[in-house]
């Protein structure tokens, strides 16, 4: 039984448009240390996104949820 695995290529330009329309979150430590002896410890995370779909994310945790009209 063989599967035939669709290879396409992705542009860059592609790529990133996905990346910023979705966000993506990147997370690292950096450890720095002379002699087996750990000095400095940096922990990192970024989101990346586009201000675009951050505001529409806002937006959507601020809307009320639906009910009746107010009186």
């Amino acid at each position: 039984m063989t599967h035939a695995i669709e290879r396409r290529e992705v542009a860059l330009v592609d790529l990133l448009d996905r990346v910023l329309a979705g966000g993506v979150v990147i997370a690292g430590e950096i450890t720095l240390s002379i002699a087996d002896i750990d000095l400095v410890r940096i922990s990192l995370r970024a989101l990346i996104a586009s201000v675009r779909t951050e505001d529409m994310e806002d937006a959507d945790e601020h809307r009320a949820p639906p009910g009746p009209p107010p009186s």
